[in-house]
């Protein structure tokens, strides 16, 4: 520290001077997003943020919100956990989205379903096609064997240290970091059952809009995806949209488009009928 910022009132004074600082990777507040879709006012507009390549973001979405995710430089690793925002105890269960969807390949009309029965988010678009429903994130542990070094405070941090710090802003615990998803980075099985990462570089510009089928608590770590051969810390920045929406009404093409889905669908609603 400078002589100078070791002097508390100096100290303040420098960081009243940071106001109006604008970075890369930050919240904006209020928010405030050009792009739009048609029918989006900027009065519907709830989240604007740029998540930085190693950070993460966490936020609670009303039932019927829209969040797209942007890929921007081709090269985000979006993992992705979900809680029920009224009782967290119920959150996204991975193995029940692959099982009752009967499709472990995640993308424009599919589900994310909670260990409850309930659809949690609906994926509207997808022009991305790589997403991940095997793999989970990386840890500490992976991280110091690739990159050497894995702290949460490093240069190197984790996806699960990153969910640790987003999950404790909503008052979860280690405990409550459940298996996830990432988005932009794929994974297919191979006919010999090996699974094949799909990690890229891509295009910029790739996006998800997920709808909120519910109240939920959304956690996004962006780091490189755990099966990334490569040995540098390969992750760019990804951005997050998020506005209010019409809740699913009854002739959704995405809730009527399976009975197995239609049924996660009318768990929710019976859920909002208490």
């Amino acid at each position: 520290m400078s002589a100078n910022l070791a002097n508390p009132l100096a100290a303040r004074d420098h960081a009243r001077k940071m106001a109006g600082t604008v970075v890369e990777s930050m919240p904006v507040l209020p928010p405030v997003a050009g792009d739009l879709p048609e029918g989006v006012t900027p009065d519907d507009l709830v989240w604007e943020e740029t998540i930085a390549a190693g950070g993460y973001a966490t936020r609670r979405l009303s039932r019927g919100a829209r969040l797209r995710l942007i890929d921007l430089k081709g090269d985000a690793c979006a993992s992705l956990m979900v809680f029920n925002a009224e009782t967290p105890s119920e959150r996204l269960n991975v193995a029940d989205t692959v099982k009752v969807q009967w499709n472990a390949y995640l993308g424009q009309g599919k589900l994310l379903l909670s260990d409850m029965g309930r659809v949690m988010m609906s994926f509207l678009e997808d022009d991305a096609g790589t997403h991940d429903a095997f793999c989970g994130t990386s840890n500490a542990a992976t991280n110091a064997a690739k990159y050497g070094e894995g702290r949460n405070s490093g240069a190197y941090p984790s996806g699960r240290d990153r969910f640790l710090l987003g999950a404790a802003k909503h008052g979860l615990q280690r405990r409550d970091v459940h298996p996830c998803i990432n988005l932009f980075k794929g994974a297919r099985i191979a006919e010999d059952g090996a699974i094949v990462p799909q990690v890229g570089p891509y295009a910029a510009g790739r996006s998800v809009v997920l709808r909120a089928e519910m109240d939920v608590i959304v956690v996004i770590a962006n780091c490189p995806h755990v099966l990334d051969p490569r040995t540098e810390y390969s992750v760019t920045p990804v951005r997050a949209t998020a506005w209010r929406g019409a809740i699913t009404p009854e002739n959704d093409p995405i809730r009527t488009a399976t009975p197995e889905g239609l049924r996660a669908f009318l768990n929710v609603e019976d859920y909002f009928r208490r």
